[in-house]
């Protein structure tokens, strides 16, 4: 590509903080649930390029088909690959199109076609040639990228991320937009788009905790204490499904609830989706003990935080805050968890400057 960047360049990238910044030298973002992805086209040529640099076109044809149709002929935009499904964005559906087979990623796109959230313009086009922006500040830049997309009408699978100075807005849209999201990103507008760095952008979680119940456990590798607290939730049927688990157990609580964990074991455990039936052809410790998980009677509950929700999953493993005794284990449900709903779509429908 003929393109004023290189197509190996690293991403800006934000560095975690407790606190949401506050001042006007700050504009915030939703942090969207998806792929990050830097969007080069140079005349025919369309390139997608994920945060560790890795290509992604060939897993999402149908983002390299709209950039390809748009009307300017030469740019960088720096996004979010998302794929929303009856009006909810989806992570599960962005994961199946990481599948080797090309008819495969065709199929899965004609049923729901990806859309690229953009929040960062680094090369444009003016007076026919490519021009550079990485320079200039992020107020700059931002203005730039609205003019970008107002300028391509009709072309709905590209869209504006919404942006605002009001910090209070921001935290709303934690509330407002569950699961679609994961956070708030923080931009200084005056600073150039600082390429590998996380000196100019801040990201901002919200810490969600859950009560779970404790329907399993694994030992841990070559070990006859616990490894992991297998966590359960139930469903309205009263069906307890195994949603994650927990690793951060100390060292010197681990064989009093080892022997506690024993004293429990009872099957099924978990009664409605299960970690994996034990197999003969389990590995086992030199103890003789199986690495497959153990069940055991519901009655342990413990407080967990979490990141992110996947398909009524937790998608990283958990930290383990307390253990919960005043808790039945019955009032551990899925209501807990944050739902997706139609806010993130109709939050990007009516973002200034959208797609179509």
């Amino acid at each position: 590509m003929a393109l004023p960047l290189d197509i190996d360049t690293e991403p800006m990238e934000a560095r975690p903080v407790a606190i949401l910044p506050t001042g006007d030298v700050w504009r915030y973002e939703p942090k969207w649930d998806g792929f990050r992805c830097l969007a080069f086209r140079d005349g025919e040529s369309v390139e997608l390029r994920s945060k560790s640099g890795q290509p992604l076109g060939r897993y999402f044809p149908d983002v390299v088909g709209s950039l390809a149709a748009l009307p300017v002929r030469s740019f960088v935009l720096d996004g979010e690959i998302v794929i929303p499904v009856e009006r909810r964005l989806s992570f599960e559906d962005l994961q199946l199109r990481l599948h080797p087979a090309a008819s495969r990623v065709r199929k899965l796109a004609a049923e729901h076609p990806a859309m690229l959230v953009v929040f960062d313009l680094l090369v444009t086009t003016q007076d026919h040639t490519a021009t550079l922006l990485v320079d200039a500040p992020f107020e700059e830049r931002r203005r730039a990228l609205e003019a970008f997309i107002a300028e391509q009408p009709g072309h709905r699978a590209i869209r504006l991320s919404p942006s605002t100075a009001d910090r209070g807005a921001a935290l709303q849209w934690l509330e407002r937009l569950g699961a679609d999201i994961d956070g708030i990103i923080a931009k200084r507008i005056d600073l150039p788009y600082l390429r590998g760095s996380r000196d100019g952008m801040q990201k901002y979680k919200l810490q969600r905790t859950a009560d779970c119940v404790v329907g399993g456990f694994r030992y841990g590798k070559n070990s006859a204490s616990v490894g992991s607290l297998l966590l359960g939730l139930y469903d309205d049927e009263g069906l307890l499904h195994h949603v994650g688990f927990t690793t951060t157990l100390p060292a010197r609580d681990k064989p009093a609830l080892t022997r506690r964990l024993e004293q429990l074991a009872e099957r099924p455990g978990f009664t409605g989706r299960a970690p994996g039936g034990p197999s003969r052809w389990s590995p086992r410790n030199s103890n003789g003990r199986t690495s497959e998980w153990q069940p055991l009677r519901p009655e342990l509950v413990v407080e967990v935080r979490y990141d992110q929700v996947t398909a009524g999953r937790f998608r990283h493993g958990t930290t383990l805050l307390r253990w919960r005794p005043d808790k039945a284990s019955l009032q551990c449900r899925f209501d807990q968890l944050p739902q997706s709903g139609d806010g993130a779509l109709a939050l990007l429908d009516a973002s200034c400057g959208r797609a179509g």
